[in-house]
Protein backbone atom coordinates (compact mmCIF):
# COMPACT_ATOMS: atom_id res chain seq x y z
CA UNK A 1 0.00 0.00 0.00
CA UNK A 2 3.23 2.49 1.20
CA UNK A 3 4.66 1.51 -2.15
CA UNK A 4 1.77 2.01 -4.47
CA UNK A 5 1.37 5.94 -2.26
CA UNK A 6 4.81 6.53 -2.91
CA UNK A 7 4.14 5.46 -6.94
CA UNK A 8 1.23 7.91 -6.80
CA UNK A 9 2.89 10.73 -5.63
CA UNK A 10 5.95 10.70 -7.79
CA UNK A 11 3.15 10.36 -10.23
CA UNK A 12 1.21 13.52 -9.43
CA UNK A 13 4.60 15.40 -8.49
CA UNK A 14 5.31 14.87 -12.11
CA UNK A 15 2.43 15.51 -13.43
CA UNK A 16 2.16 18.77 -11.85
CA UNK A 17 5.76 19.82 -12.85
CA UNK A 18 4.80 19.39 -16.52
CA UNK A 19 1.85 21.18 -15.98
CA UNK A 20 3.93 24.09 -14.66
CA UNK A 21 6.63 24.01 -17.62
CA UNK A 22 3.31 23.88 -20.06
CA UNK A 23 1.45 27.03 -18.04
CA UNK A 24 5.60 28.83 -18.63
CA UNK A 25 5.50 28.52 -21.51
CA UNK A 26 2.74 29.76 -22.64
CA UNK A 27 3.40 32.38 -20.69
CA UNK A 28 6.73 32.94 -22.95
CA UNK A 29 4.63 32.91 -26.04
CA UNK A 30 5.85 36.03 -28.36
CA UNK A 31 2.70 38.57 -28.82
CA UNK A 32 2.87 40.85 -31.71
CA UNK A 33 3.22 44.33 -31.83
CA UNK A 34 1.33 45.50 -35.02
CA UNK A 35 -1.65 43.82 -35.47
CA UNK A 36 -1.57 44.40 -39.44
CA UNK A 37 1.29 45.61 -41.29
CA UNK A 38 4.54 46.64 -40.22
CA UNK A 39 5.06 50.14 -40.72
CA UNK A 40 7.92 51.72 -42.45
CA UNK A 41 8.88 48.15 -43.59
CA UNK A 42 10.24 47.22 -46.93
CA UNK A 43 10.13 43.62 -47.80
CA UNK A 44 12.62 41.24 -46.59
CA UNK A 45 14.95 39.08 -48.99
CA UNK A 46 14.40 35.53 -48.33
CA UNK A 47 17.17 35.37 -46.81
CA UNK A 48 16.77 37.90 -43.82
CA UNK A 49 15.19 35.69 -41.38
CA UNK A 50 15.48 36.04 -37.43
CA UNK A 51 17.85 34.34 -35.98
CA UNK A 52 18.57 33.44 -31.74
CA UNK A 53 22.30 32.22 -31.14
CA UNK A 54 23.13 30.08 -28.06
CA UNK A 55 23.90 33.23 -26.40
CA UNK A 56 20.66 34.41 -26.93
CA UNK A 57 21.52 37.28 -29.34
CA UNK A 58 18.66 37.87 -31.78
CA UNK A 59 19.10 39.43 -34.94
CA UNK A 60 17.20 40.12 -38.41
CA UNK A 61 13.73 40.82 -36.71
CA UNK A 62 11.43 42.15 -38.90
CA UNK A 63 7.98 40.92 -36.95
CA UNK A 64 8.75 43.12 -33.54
CA UNK A 65 6.86 40.92 -30.83
CA UNK A 66 6.62 41.24 -26.86
CA UNK A 67 8.31 38.91 -24.97
CA UNK A 68 5.76 38.43 -21.74
CA UNK A 69 6.75 37.47 -18.28
CA UNK A 70 3.40 37.76 -16.03
CA UNK A 71 3.85 37.34 -12.16
CA UNK A 72 1.37 35.07 -9.99
CA UNK A 73 -1.73 36.71 -9.50
CA UNK A 74 -2.18 36.63 -6.12
CA UNK A 75 1.51 38.70 -6.31
CA UNK A 76 0.47 41.13 -8.87
CA UNK A 77 0.66 44.56 -8.20
CA UNK A 78 -0.47 46.02 -11.72
CA UNK A 79 2.95 47.62 -12.88
CA UNK A 80 4.15 46.71 -15.69
CA UNK A 81 7.79 47.37 -17.24
CA UNK A 82 8.48 47.20 -20.96
CA UNK A 83 12.42 46.01 -21.35
CA UNK A 84 14.70 47.09 -24.50
CA UNK A 85 17.44 44.74 -24.90
CA UNK A 86 21.10 46.28 -25.81
CA UNK A 87 23.37 45.42 -28.38
CA UNK A 88 24.29 48.43 -30.16
CA UNK A 89 21.09 48.35 -32.93
CA UNK A 90 22.94 45.74 -33.96
CA UNK A 91 21.43 42.30 -32.05
CA UNK A 92 19.30 42.18 -29.06
CA UNK A 93 20.90 40.70 -26.13
CA UNK A 94 18.07 38.78 -24.52
CA UNK A 95 19.89 36.91 -21.40
CA UNK A 96 20.58 40.08 -19.11
CA UNK A 97 16.58 41.24 -20.02
CA UNK A 98 15.52 37.59 -18.67
CA UNK A 99 17.34 37.92 -15.87
CA UNK A 100 15.93 41.10 -14.80
CA UNK A 101 12.24 39.96 -16.19
CA UNK A 102 12.24 36.78 -14.21
CA UNK A 103 13.32 39.19 -10.65
CA UNK A 104 10.62 41.76 -11.50
CA UNK A 105 8.00 38.84 -11.42
CA UNK A 106 9.22 37.81 -8.38
CA UNK A 107 8.17 41.26 -6.87
CA UNK A 108 4.80 41.14 -8.20
CA UNK A 109 5.59 42.75 -11.39
CA UNK A 110 4.53 42.21 -15.16
CA UNK A 111 7.60 42.32 -17.51
CA UNK A 112 7.71 42.38 -21.37
CA UNK A 113 10.74 42.13 -23.00
CA UNK A 114 10.76 44.31 -26.41
CA UNK A 115 11.89 42.74 -29.40
CA UNK A 116 12.28 46.09 -31.70
CA UNK A 117 13.48 46.48 -35.07
CA UNK A 118 16.76 46.62 -35.53
CA UNK A 119 17.39 49.67 -37.89
CA UNK A 120 18.23 48.41 -41.42
CA UNK A 121 18.34 49.97 -44.99
CA UNK A 122 17.49 46.43 -46.41
CA UNK A 123 13.92 46.18 -44.42
CA UNK A 124 12.98 49.90 -43.72
CA UNK A 125 12.27 53.15 -45.43
CA UNK A 126 13.98 55.11 -42.96
CA UNK A 127 16.14 53.44 -40.53
CA UNK A 128 16.37 55.88 -38.14
CA UNK A 129 12.63 56.19 -36.89
CA UNK A 130 12.36 51.95 -36.78
CA UNK A 131 13.23 51.30 -33.06
CA UNK A 132 11.27 54.45 -31.87
CA UNK A 133 7.89 53.09 -33.71
CA UNK A 134 8.28 49.70 -32.35
CA UNK A 135 9.04 51.48 -28.82
CA UNK A 136 5.42 53.72 -29.40
CA UNK A 137 3.88 50.72 -30.58
CA UNK A 138 4.84 48.28 -28.06
CA UNK A 139 3.49 50.36 -24.72
CA UNK A 140 0.40 51.62 -26.66
CA UNK A 141 -0.31 48.21 -27.00
CA UNK A 142 0.14 47.02 -23.05
CA UNK A 143 -2.07 50.45 -22.39
CA UNK A 144 -4.68 48.83 -24.64
CA UNK A 145 -4.47 45.95 -22.93
CA UNK A 146 -3.89 46.56 -19.78
CA UNK A 147 -7.28 45.78 -17.94
CA UNK A 148 -7.00 42.35 -20.03
CA UNK A 149 -3.12 41.94 -18.37
CA UNK A 150 -4.23 43.35 -14.91
CA UNK A 151 -2.29 45.92 -15.73
CA UNK A 152 -2.70 49.88 -14.16
CA UNK A 153 -2.11 51.89 -17.44
CA UNK A 154 -1.01 54.52 -15.16
CA UNK A 155 2.08 52.25 -13.97
CA UNK A 156 3.58 51.08 -17.35
CA UNK A 157 7.36 51.85 -17.38
CA UNK A 158 10.30 51.51 -19.48
CA UNK A 159 13.92 50.18 -18.76
CA UNK A 160 16.30 50.15 -21.60
CA UNK A 161 19.58 48.18 -21.50
CA UNK A 162 22.78 50.34 -23.26
CA UNK A 163 21.39 51.01 -26.66
CA UNK A 164 17.90 49.78 -25.58
CA UNK A 165 18.71 52.71 -22.89
CA UNK A 166 18.82 55.20 -25.42
CA UNK A 167 15.67 54.08 -27.10
CA UNK A 168 13.70 54.22 -24.25
CA UNK A 169 15.46 57.78 -23.48
CA UNK A 170 14.58 58.91 -26.72
CA UNK A 171 10.73 57.60 -26.30
CA UNK A 172 10.62 59.03 -22.92
CA UNK A 173 11.90 62.38 -24.01
CA UNK A 174 10.20 62.71 -27.57
CA UNK A 175 6.76 60.82 -26.50
CA UNK A 176 5.11 63.93 -28.37
CA UNK A 177 7.01 63.04 -31.55
CA UNK A 178 4.99 60.48 -33.05
CA UNK A 179 6.06 57.88 -35.30
CA UNK A 180 3.50 55.58 -35.95
CA UNK A 181 -0.47 55.40 -36.17
CA UNK A 182 -2.66 56.68 -33.02
CA UNK A 183 -6.14 56.91 -34.09
CA UNK A 184 -7.11 55.88 -30.59
CA UNK A 185 -4.87 58.90 -28.85
CA UNK A 186 -3.37 56.94 -26.58
CA UNK A 187 -0.30 57.84 -24.81
CA UNK A 188 2.87 56.69 -25.79
CA UNK A 189 4.83 58.15 -22.53
CA UNK A 190 6.18 55.81 -20.08
CA UNK A 191 5.05 56.08 -16.50
CA UNK A 192 8.80 55.89 -15.59
CA UNK A 193 11.99 55.16 -16.98
CA UNK A 194 14.90 53.11 -16.01
CA UNK A 195 18.68 53.53 -17.79
CA UNK A 196 21.25 50.86 -17.26
CA UNK A 197 24.46 52.08 -18.82
CA UNK A 198 22.31 53.87 -21.34
CA UNK A 199 23.78 55.56 -24.82
CA UNK A 200 22.66 59.13 -24.50
CA UNK A 201 24.99 61.13 -26.41
CA UNK A 202 25.40 60.89 -30.16
CA UNK A 203 28.89 61.63 -30.54
CA UNK A 204 32.12 60.07 -32.16
CA UNK A 205 32.80 57.88 -29.15
CA UNK A 206 30.36 55.63 -30.05
CA UNK A 207 30.81 55.05 -33.94
CA UNK A 208 29.13 51.76 -34.32
CA UNK A 209 25.92 52.19 -32.42
CA UNK A 210 25.71 56.10 -34.14
CA UNK A 211 26.26 54.73 -37.49
CA UNK A 212 24.04 51.67 -37.40
CA UNK A 213 20.81 54.10 -36.30
CA UNK A 214 21.75 57.59 -38.35
CA UNK A 215 24.35 56.72 -40.94
CA UNK A 216 28.28 57.50 -41.12
CA UNK A 217 27.70 61.06 -41.84
CA UNK A 218 24.85 62.23 -40.27
CA UNK A 219 24.07 66.07 -39.84
CA UNK A 220 24.65 68.34 -36.81
CA UNK A 221 20.91 68.27 -36.64
CA UNK A 222 19.79 64.91 -36.69
CA UNK A 223 22.90 64.23 -34.53
CA UNK A 224 21.34 66.74 -32.01
CA UNK A 225 17.77 65.26 -32.32
CA UNK A 226 19.30 62.09 -31.34
CA UNK A 227 20.91 63.15 -28.60
CA UNK A 228 18.62 62.30 -25.58
CA UNK A 229 19.98 64.60 -23.03
CA UNK A 230 19.03 67.66 -24.85
CA UNK A 231 14.87 67.24 -25.42
CA UNK A 232 14.39 66.23 -21.34
CA UNK A 233 11.61 68.55 -20.37
CA UNK A 234 9.11 68.68 -17.43
CA UNK A 235 7.54 66.12 -19.14
CA UNK A 236 10.15 63.25 -19.14
CA UNK A 237 9.33 60.90 -16.70
CA UNK A 238 10.82 60.53 -13.63
CA UNK A 239 14.05 58.34 -14.26
CA UNK A 240 16.55 55.85 -12.26
CA UNK A 241 19.81 55.42 -14.12
CA UNK A 242 22.59 52.59 -13.28
CA UNK A 243 26.26 52.99 -14.56
CA UNK A 244 29.66 51.75 -13.76
CA UNK A 245 32.76 54.04 -13.60
CA UNK A 246 34.83 51.77 -15.34
CA UNK A 247 32.85 50.89 -18.25
CA UNK A 248 34.87 51.29 -21.64
CA UNK A 249 31.85 50.24 -23.99
CA UNK A 250 29.57 52.94 -23.01
CA UNK A 251 31.47 55.65 -20.89
CA UNK A 252 29.62 56.81 -17.60
CA UNK A 253 29.34 60.48 -19.15
CA UNK A 254 26.51 59.57 -20.61
CA UNK A 255 24.39 58.85 -17.41
CA UNK A 256 25.75 61.90 -16.17
CA UNK A 257 24.95 64.29 -18.86
CA UNK A 258 21.47 63.07 -18.70
CA UNK A 259 21.53 62.79 -14.76
CA UNK A 260 22.28 66.77 -15.40
CA UNK A 261 19.59 67.38 -17.69
CA UNK A 262 17.14 65.90 -15.63
CA UNK A 263 18.24 67.91 -12.77
CA UNK A 264 17.72 71.04 -14.33
CA UNK A 265 14.62 70.45 -15.69
CA UNK A 266 12.98 69.59 -12.04
CA UNK A 267 12.34 65.65 -12.88
CA UNK A 268 12.58 62.96 -10.47
CA UNK A 269 16.09 60.97 -10.78
CA UNK A 270 17.69 59.10 -8.91
CA UNK A 271 21.70 57.83 -10.19
CA UNK A 272 23.82 55.20 -8.37
CA UNK A 273 27.67 55.09 -10.21
CA UNK A 274 28.87 51.47 -9.65
CA UNK A 275 32.98 52.10 -8.87
CA UNK A 276 33.50 49.04 -11.42
CA UNK A 277 31.52 45.81 -13.18
CA UNK A 278 32.05 46.83 -16.62
CA UNK A 279 29.47 47.13 -19.45
CA UNK A 280 26.20 45.18 -19.81
CA UNK A 281 25.77 43.33 -15.84
CA UNK A 282 22.09 42.33 -15.26
CA UNK A 283 20.52 42.34 -11.93
CA UNK A 284 24.35 43.12 -10.17
CA UNK A 285 27.84 44.07 -11.35
CA UNK A 286 30.28 41.44 -11.87
CA UNK A 287 32.83 42.60 -9.47
CA UNK A 288 31.54 44.18 -6.20
CA UNK A 289 28.21 41.64 -6.04
CA UNK A 290 26.18 44.78 -5.60
CA UNK A 291 22.55 44.37 -6.04
CA UNK A 292 21.11 47.62 -7.94
CA UNK A 293 17.73 45.62 -8.37
CA UNK A 294 16.84 46.07 -4.65
CA UNK A 295 17.56 50.33 -4.91
CA UNK A 296 15.54 49.88 -7.56
CA UNK A 297 12.87 48.42 -5.59
CA UNK A 298 12.79 51.05 -3.10
CA UNK A 299 12.89 54.05 -5.66
CA UNK A 300 9.41 52.43 -7.17
CA UNK A 301 7.77 52.20 -4.12
CA UNK A 302 9.05 55.74 -3.10
CA UNK A 303 7.29 57.05 -6.34
CA UNK A 304 4.24 55.19 -5.94
CA UNK A 305 5.16 52.90 -8.96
Amino acid sequence: MMLKMIKFTSFFSLLLAVVCLQHTAAQRVSIPIYINAVPNARKAPVDYVEQTDADRCVTRITQPALIPFFPRKETATGTAILIFPGGGYRLLSLAAAEEISKALNENGITAFIVKYRLPNDTIMVDKSIGPLQDAQAAIGLVRKRAAEWGINPDKIGMMGLSAGGHLVSMAGTQHRRIVVDNKENISFRPDFMALLYPVIIYDPALPRTRENLIGKKPSPELLDLYSTDKHVTKATPPTFMVHAADDEVVPVKHTLYFFNALLKSDVKAEMHIVQSGGHGFALADSNSKDNWFRMFKSWLTENGF
